[in-house]
């Protein structure tokens, strides 16, 4: 051991951001455990390293008494007042017996410690800085599988990405870049373990963050979004500048923006939709890219009952329900979609009914049902939300349907890819 140690340990301390106290007191402590093992020492010792020199220097601890019964422990008054004339009995004595090849243990020892203390200090440092990144999205490299985990090579790291957080129908190679959005970082024994998910909704909202600057720094808010991973996501947007329009902003110029986010998704749809306080309005808007005639909301049991024109049903529904399941997590409303011949089928059912029962009150001591509740009437106060159907053109069936595939309805957009878009258009016209 020498003045070298004490400059590498410097050096150590620059690198790794390790303290040299932190090294050189934890190789003290080691060294102890290195002299009890090999000099066979069942004495109190202590170890001390100069840290100008680097000189390491071994002392027994003594105590002084009146008769000596074991020397290796004990020391009497007289030996004591040897080494100071102020002992006495009760004090300690420290007594050096550092061995003559003591070096050679002592720079062992000291590798080892240093070595293991740098391992653990770059743990605690990956630790420190993934688990500051939950909730936020890493990108990295597919080195391998691990029976169905891909863990992906994040350069100082390894995360795994479960089954379970993997997009359904999504296929993964090794070498391909990724991003994924960390769910959770724990601490073991060795490298800390790092879950990310390819499902979570927050993927999304992260991308966005990355693509929209308006995003980034406040001025278009997200409120909520609902996320079928894969398939479908529906992201409701509100800007606090009334100058700035949300749907625009996130959708860029030409699709830009947006176009770069599904290409990540790997062509999963998206619906950005512009959020409203008002539930009528935002209701409507979740449905996009159907267009609603009308939304009668009961605030008490959060149901919403919408009219949407017969040709618009299936789009309004969309393939196995999922356009109206999205909508429902989206608003946090449960949401009643009818066809126009439905609701008159159902008005006209009703009114025989009350007809049959001859205007009288229901059984059973049920609410009266009078006939001027049956029928819709735009000119009623009820909170209902209306959209003007005039500027269509009679018999333009074909062409109502491709205006909501497009979706460009004001405030709200969906966005996918132009083959999928066709496709999706004739399934839901069919």
């Amino acid at each position: 051991m020498s003045a070298e140690l004490i400059h590498a340990l410097e050096q150590i301390e620059k690198e790794k951001g390790i303290q040299k106290e932190v090294l050189i007191e934890a190789i003290e402590v080691a060294l102890i455990t290195a002299y009890k093992r090999n000099y066979g020492s069942a004495q109190n010792v202590e170890v001390y390293i100069d840290r100008l020199t680097g000189d390491v220097r071994v002392f027994a601890l003594k105590n002084i008494v009146e008769k000596v019964t074991d020397p290796s422990t004990e020391l009497s008054l007289e030996q004591a007042s040897r080494f100071s004339p102020d002992f006495e009995i009760g004090d300690v004595v420290e007594v050096e017996v550092t061995p003559r090849k003591f070096g050679r243990i002592a720079a062992q020892t000291a590798k080892q410690v240093v070595m293991q203390r740098i391992r653990e200090a770059e743990r605690g440092i990956i630790y420190e800085e993934y688990s500051n990144k939950e909730e936020d999205i890493v990108s990295g490299v597919i080195s391998r599988f691990e029976r169905k985990n891909v863990i992906i090579d994040l350069g100082r790291a390894e995360a795994i990405l479960p089954p379970s957080e993997q997009t359904p129908g999504e296929k993964y190679n090794i070498h391909d870049r990724i991003k994924a959005y960390v769910i959770n970082v724990k601490k073991t024994s060795k490298n800390p373990q790092i879950f990310v998910s390819r499902t979570h909704p927050g993927l999304v909202k992260r991308l966005l963050e990355l693509e929209v600057p308006e995003i980034h720094d406040g001025t278009v808010e997200i409120k909520t979004i609902a996320r079928e991973a894969g398939s479908r996501t529906k992201i409701a947007i509100y800007s606090k500048n009334e100058n700035v329009d949300p749907v625009g902003a996130c959708v860029g110029q030409k699709g830009s923006r947006i176009r770069a986010i599904v290409e990540e998704l790997r062509g999963e749809m998206l619906d950005v939709i512009k959020w409203s306080s008002n539930p009528q309005e935002y209701i409507a808007s979740s449905l996009s890219p159907a267009k609603v005639l009308r939304v009668d909301i009961d605030e008490e049991n959060k149901v919403a009952r919408v009219i949407v024109p017969d040709f618009q049903l299936s789009l309004a529904i969309g393939k196995e329900g999922q356009n109206a399941r999205l909508a429902a997590k989206l608003t946090g409303w449960k949401i009643d979609i009818k066809s126009e011949s439905q609701l008159r089928a159902q008005i006209e059912q009703e009114l025989l009914n009350y007809n049959a029962q001859g205007g009288q009150g229901t059984s059973d001591g049920e609410e009266e049902t009078t006939a001027e509740s049956l029928f819709i009437d735009n000119n009623d106060n009820t909170e209902s939300l209306f959209i003007d159907q005039e500027s269509e053109t009679a018999g333009g069936a074909d062409e109502n349907s491709i205006d909501a595939a497009d979706g460009t309805e004001p405030g709200e957009t969906s966005y996918q890819e132009p083959e999928q878009q066709d496709d999706s258009v004739e399934t839901e016209e069919k």
